[in-house]
This record gives structure tokens, sequence and C-alpha cells, in this order.
């Protein structure tokens, strides 16, 4: 990788260690499953009509899978948001981008660390999220073996690793939201614009998905990618959704990325 852009990434981290918004997103992406398991542990019912929802009095590693179906409506997307559509547009707020621009380091590797700094945060708070609710729903329902969607039986490390490629292949869509987050940042130069922006196309898929006369378009729907996870929780593995994702994604992403791109190499240094 590029020293260049190395160095931006690093102090791009730096930044992110001290700005809320950072610990906003990664605050609630550890306190959602606490409150989760909490009401699970109060509560003697659960949502059947959900996948594993009728598991999760029997194991706590039934927890974090159910979190990731209602993650992906809302929460997910906004926690993803808030860095990757401030990271850019907090410049122009801040006045600091014409600085940057006018230093020695070339934009593009400027760029490069931006989106480096957003990808490790957003997989930061997946992987929190997945491991707060795995210990949490634990202490609640015990860390038992778990009932797949073949209604077969795995055991509770088996299920573990389960859970563990579930958040890689969440990642996906995520990561996808990301570079559209990265997108809006870079155009709208305004944080809360591009944030919520971010939010909105997220809601605006899930819309596409659910209206009558659409569903030639639902397997090609960035929504539709955070389902994919559900491949590996089958016996035998069904790898087809998580392959289907695999190119879906990039569709939304690196097109994203490119734009985003242009503009920022475009950017007006004395604009700002």
């Amino acid at each position: 990788m590029n020293p260049g852009a190395l160095t931006v990434y690093r102090w791009e981290l730096r930044k992110l260690r001290f700005q809320k918004r950072t610990y906003l997103g990664l605050g609630a992406a550890a306190l959602v499953p606490v409150l989760f398991s909490l009401a699970v542990s109060l509560r003697n019912g659960q949502p059947n009509d959900v996948a594993f929802g009728r598991y999760i009095h029997e194991t706590g590693l039934a927890i974090p899978l159910v979190i990731l179906l209602f993650g992906s409506v809302w929460m997910f997307p906004l926690i993803t948001a808030l860095v990757a559509g401030d990271i850019v547009a907090s410049e122009d707020h801040n006045g600091t981008l014409k600085t940057i621009l006018t230093r020695s380091i070339e934009r593009g590797q400027i760029f490069g660390g931006k989106v480096l700094a957003a990808v490790t945060y957003a997989i930061a708070a997946i992987f929190l999220n997945g491991v707060v609710a795995i210990v949490a729903g634990s202490i609640v329902s015990g860390f038992n073996s778990l009932t797949t969607l073949s209604g077969t039986t795995v055991s509770a490390g088996r299920a573990l690793v389960l859970i563990g490629g579930s958040l890689l292949v969440y990642l996906m869509p995520i990561l996808a939201i990301a570079c559209i987050g990265l997108l809006f940042s870079t155009v709208f130069r305004n944080s809360a614009a591009a944030v919520v922006g971010t939010l909105m196309f997220s809601l605006l898929v899930q819309l596409v998905g659910i209206l009558p006369g659409l569903g030639g378009l639902h397997p090609y729907l960035l929504s539709t990618q955070f389902d994919a996870w559900q491949g590996l929780l089958r016996q035998p593995i069904d790898w087809a959704p998580i392959g289907h994702a695999a190119w879906v994604c990039p569709l939304y992403a690196v097109p994203a990325l490119v734009v985003a791109y242009l503009v920022f190499l475009r950017r007006d240094v004395a604009g700002g």
C-alpha cells in the first residue's frame, strides 16, 4: 500500500479517536445487544416470526443473529453513516480541507486514507456488536447449541464459527453503505446531509424491496444482500446467496467510490 495513504489513514484513525460520533456509533453497537439481552431475560415471549427468534431463550447464540436481522433496516446503516458521511464533509465544515489538500500528499492518497478509516470503523462496529451480543446473550440464555435454519442442531463451538462467518458476510453490504456515505460526504459537503442521505438511501432500497410489481429487482437490491449470511446457517451451507452478494454489493460500492474519488480530485481548493 502507498505510504502516503497509510500516513493519512493513521491521521484519520487518530482523529476518529477524538470525535464524539465515533463513540456514539460504537456505543450504540454495544448497547443495543445489551438492552436486547436484558429484555430477553425479563420477558418470556420471543419473536417467533423472525428467524432464530424462537430460540433466544434456549441459547444466547441466537441473539446476535436476531440482531443482524433487525439491524439491517436502520441501525447498522446509521452507525456506518455516522463516520462515512462525515469523514470528508467535516473537513469542509471545519475549514480544514483547504489546508489538507495543499499538503505535499497527493489527493488520491488523502482519499484512500479516508476510505480505509471509514471501512475500519464499519468493521469495528459490526464485530463489536457481534461480540457483545454473544457475551450478553450467553449470560442470559446460556452458551448452548443452536438450531439452524434447516432444523439441524450444531454445537455451540460450531455455531460460534458460523456467527463469525455471518458477520464477515454481513460486512459486504455494510461496506457498500460506507462507500455510499463517502460519496454523499464528498458531494454534499455537509455532514448532516450526508448522514441523513445515506440512511434515506438505505431505507428507500428497503422500501423498493417490498413494493408490489418489483419482484424482479429484489435479487439485485442492496437490502437483499443483508440476508446473504443466512446461507451459512443452513445444513449443508448454501453458498449461492453469499456468492450473489459478493458481486452485487460491488455494483453499489465501486461506482460510489469512483464518483466520490473523481469529485474529490476536482475539488476547488481555493473555494474549500
